[in-house]
């Protein structure tokens, strides 16, 4: 089985361990089990990656990497367990802007290597592959690009009461994304193209999945890259996805003032048309559901499922549940 997944953030993260889970890949791998039995690739969003105090972040790269290397902070869902914060401590004495982000000093190491390797010429994707030596996370992870794709937020800024153009990062975590918000922007995205192997990885796929990642800046950050809505439509590989809302709410983080912003409802009705079918315009075959919700898109079959992820055994469910209805099942 050679399973695809297009994710960003801790509910990507998450499922993916799920993936694993169910296949018996990472941490879940039986000590006697024959490798190579299957495979699983993850495209991970790059839209969230920005500079800061002379370092390059890549949180949901290292988001997937830390949870499925055993590494991860499993109460925050994000970062590195027992972290320590003196540098950010430290360099908030100095008055050092910006200060609001969480600069922890475990993830710091993991930020020096890569900005260290990028510097000397390295492209994420090489980077990201020797950062993994290290956290052997049983899955390989693909950048979704190589090059710049930034997502950037035009906001009204709450001291001026211009428009101005931040990157995400600060809308998200400085702001909330409490603060008037007009449109998102792929900076770099037109000219960039799809990361090494990441075409290969969904032409071919037994099965795609669309992680209940953030709809906007998770996978539409991904979809923003030349080439990959294209890869989703012409793959032979059945495309499920998930809907990272129930009950009108997001699983988890700030979908909905995404989708508001887009102008799409927080409903899985709305994200499933947002995608579309494939035997349309759109990516999906596939659109799994909470108990409860309803969608309505043509062309793709709906099926209501529990889709809360309390654990990799029930995310392990979410995931067979994908895979029968891709006609899939393992």
């Amino acid at each position: 089985m050679k399973v695809t997944v297009l994710v960003g953030g801790v509910g990507g993260a998450r499922f993916l361990l799920g993936v694993q889970r169910l296949l018996g890949l990472g941490q879940f791998a039986p000590g006697a089990a024959p490798s190579g039995d299957h495979e699983l690739t993850a495209v991970v969003n790059i839209g969230d990656d920005a500079w800061m105090h002379g370092v390059r972040i890549c949180p949901d790269l290292d988001t997937c990497m830390y949870t499925l290397g055993g590494g991860i902070d499993s109460e925050r869902g994000w970062g590195h367990r027992n972290e320590t914060w003196h540098a950010k401590e430290e360099l908030a004495a100095y008055g050092v802007q910006p200060d609001w982000f969480g600069l922890g000093d475990r993830d710091l190491a993991t930020h020096l290597v890569r900005s260290q390797m990028l510097r000397a010429g390295y492209p994420l994707s090489a980077v990201t592959k020797a950062l993994c030596d290290r956290w052997n996370p049983g899955a390989e992870l693909l950048p979704a690009s190589d090059d710049r794709s930034e997502t950037h937020v035009v906001i009204t800024d709450p001291q001026t009461g211009d428009r101005r153009a931040i990157h995400f990062q600060e809308w998200w975590v400085r702001y909330r994304a409490q603060v008037p918000t007009h449109s998102f922007a792929f900076v770099g995205a037109e000219a960039a193209k799809a990361g090494p192997g990441v075409a290969d990885a969904i032409a071919g796929a037994d099965v795609v999945f669309i992680a209940p990642s953030n709809p906007v800046v998770s996978i539409g950050a991904i979809l923003a890259v030349p080439g990959l809505r294209a890869a989703l439509r012409s793959t032979p590989a059945p495309v499920i996805g998930y809907s990272p809302i129930i009950g009108g709410k997001p699983l988890r983080g700030m979908a909905d003032e995404c989708l508001s912003v887009i102008g799409v409802e927080s409903t899985s009705d709305a994200v499933g048309n947002h995608y579309g079918a494939r035997s349309g315009t759109g990516i999906l075959d596939g659109w799994l559901i909470a108990p409860g919700d309803t969608a309505q898109i043509p062309g793709a079959t709906v099926r209501e499922i529990p889709l809360l992820m309390h654990d990799p055994e029930a995310t392990a469910a979410m995931v067979a549940a994908g895979l029968e209805l891709a006609g899939r099942a393992p």
